[in-house]
């Protein structure tokens, strides 16, 4: 599979003003990728962007609200074309479903599962004119079985697991040699999930961001279309083939429902 070397490609990456999105930006940045930094705070994003210069890198930031399909199609007209986006923004309420607001529920859904869309719509048209490059959405180990008290997160990432499998489908019958990558990571342990506890540690770590950030970097350079980490996560398809009673004590004796009941998240939520 040819993948998308970091040297010398232009990447765009939206949540990149904090957690994982910051830590991909830095690692693409040393490997030698030119960044376009989008975020809905503006100075976070630009504050990652003066750190990449700092280290001689070479980065533009720009606040930008994934959600508003005007506003990334106005920014998307100011960006030269790029070789790599990344759909990292994402939200988290972990509340249950009667306790999680309306709004808090849209704007879960706009953030994680309708922003890929006008993002990837914004830049598509150019990777596919070079037939090259690569879409990759950061979903989650949530997007493979749902979660209490993730009803609107496991819903959007779901979504997100199944734009990119068909978006992988249109792209693989029309010939392109433009990639996709999905990525499905157990909780990384960047705050946006504070509080989450897992009780088989061994089997489902909670992950450490700058190895979660290195290994998404290298699985687009491979030209990798799914990464589901930790590797025990990638046996759910396989549960699926027991009864659905036998399918939810599975995932009761792995703690994976009751993981939630601590969180706590960060004050803002946007990752």
């Amino acid at each position: 599979m040819r993948g998308v070397s970091m040297a010398g490609a232009r990447v765009l990456i939206t949540g990149a003003g904090s957690g994982i999105g910051r830590l991909m930006a830095l690692e693409a940045a040393y490997r030698g990728a030119s960044l376009v930094l989008w975020d809905l705070d503006a100075a976070s994003a630009t504050a990652v962007a003066d750190e990449i210069r700092d280290r001689g890198g070479s980065a533009a930031a720009r606040g930008v609200d994934v959600t508003d399909r005007a506003a990334v199609s106005e920014a998307a007209a100011e960006t030269p074309d790029v070789d790599v986006v990344i759909n990292n923004a994402g939200v988290v309420t972990g509340a249950r479903l009667l306790e999680a607001s309306e709004e808090a529920i849209e704007r879960t859904l706009h953030v994680n599962a309708h922003a890929p869309f006008w993002v990837t719509r914004a830049f598509l048209p150019g990777m596919l004119a070079q037939d090259r490059g690569s879409v990759v959405t950061i979903a989650s180990a949530a997007g493979l079985i749902g979660v209490a008290r993730q009803t609107d997160y496991s819903a959007s990432k779901w979504a997100a697991v199944g734009f990119t499998e068909s978006l992988r489908a249109e792209l693989r019958a029309d010939g392109s040699s433009v990639r996709t990558l999905v990525v499905c990571p157990y909780y990384i342990d960047t705050g946006m999930f504070e509080g989450v506890r897992t009780r088989v540690p061994l089997l489902l770590p909670i992950l450490q961001p700058d190895k979660v950030a290195r290994s998404v970097l290298t699985a687009i350079e491979r030209g990798r279309e799914q990464l589901v980490m930790p590797p025990f996560a990638r046996l759910t398809p396989v549960m699926r083939v027991l009864p659905v009673r036998a399918f939810d004590a599975m995932a009761d004796l792995l703690g994976i429902n009751r993981s939630m009941s601590t969180f706590v998240g960060r004050a803002t939520p946007v990752e």
